[in-house]
């Protein structure tokens, strides 16, 4: 009777260890998205494509159904990375989400 419980319980601390991980991967995609988008020399989807291959890399399986989003103004980049965690339990997909914002890098003269 205690097996069947003690092994739930180890497949949830398991489950919730692959949830913390995955949520720093996805804060980290973000970021390095961020990077590359913050350049205005190049096009947001540069910055979408470095942080899927982050992903790619640094998550592997780990984070399913991902979307990165990038949108970026005149003055302001933002990154925007979402996802499930892979189930070790049938039927609980958790959630993973980041965003990264940042000013758009730019050369400004100095005032004479």
């Amino acid at each position: 009777m205690a097996v069947p419980v003690l092994l739930l319980l180890i497949m949830l601390v398991v489950q919730f260890g692959l949830w913390y991980h995955a949520e720093h991967v996805v804060r980290a995609a973000a970021d390095q998205g961020l990077r590359v988008a913050r350049d205005p020399q190049r096009p947001p989807p540069a910055g979408e494509e470095q942080a899927g291959e982050f992903l790619d890399v640094a998550g592997g399986r780990l984070v399913e159904e991902r979307q990165v989003t990038v949108t970026r103004t005149a003055d302001t980049a933002t990154v925007s990375v979402t996802g499930r965690v892979v189930a070790v339990i049938p039927g609980l997909r958790l959630p993973v989400r980041a965003v990264a914002a940042g000013p758009v890098e730019r050369f400004r003269p100095d005032a004479p």
